[in-house]
């Protein structure tokens, strides 16, 4: 199903049901795996997403096709995800203390030798979650979906020498964060 059909049936009243439907069937996984990686878990990853979906189909008649219509739902995704990192973050008062509790966790776990692929994950996870969020989107797009800095580019709408330092920045401080 190309991106036209899709958009057609969303602009059609009698059938926008059909094309949201198809719009989530062929978009869905691939933003739920981009909108995870910017959360960082799954949770809110469902709200994330239905809010996503409900500013697409709310506004698809305001998609000009200048862009990919993948290109439009991934900075609606991003943008979404970002607001709710902004939110969470507001209200979670307690997150130094968790953060703490976790890198002591950690600090046992590392000391008993048993480093494995769920450790990993989460250390690189807690150095991610230190990132600004903007460096946490540019390292996850490059390092998880190997995206080039053009492709990330179009996507963000940000200037590829800054995607380059901004990804150089979050290594940096990956790198720093693991190496303690």
């Amino acid at each position: 199903m190309t991106d036209k059909k899709i958009l057609g049936f969303l602009s059609e009243t009698s059938q926008q049901e059909r094309g949201f439907r198809l719009l989530v069937d062929t978009y869905g996984d691939r933003l739920y795996q981009h909108i995870r990686r910017m959360l960082g878990s799954d949770e809110g990853t469902d709200d994330v997403l239905q809010n996503t979906l409900v500013k697409v189909y709310r506004n698809a008649s305001k998609f000009k096709g200048n862009s990919q219509l993948y290109t439009w739902l991934y900075r609606i995704a991003t943008n979404e995800a970002l607001t709710y990192l902004d939110k969470k973050k507001r209200r979670n008062v307690l997150f130094l203390n968790n953060q703490a509790d976790a890198s002591l966790k950690m600090s046992r776990q590392k000391a008993s030798h048993e480093v494995d692929g769920e450790f990993i994950r989460q250390r690189l996870q807690q150095a991610m979650d230190t990132l600004p969020a903007k460096q946490k989107m540019v390292f996850s797009l490059r390092y998880f979906e190997e995206k080039a800095y053009q492709e990330m580019a179009d996507l963000t709408g940000t200037s590829v020498g800054a995607l380059k330092a901004s990804y150089h920045h979050a290594v940096r401080k990956i790198e720093t964060f693991l190496s303690e």
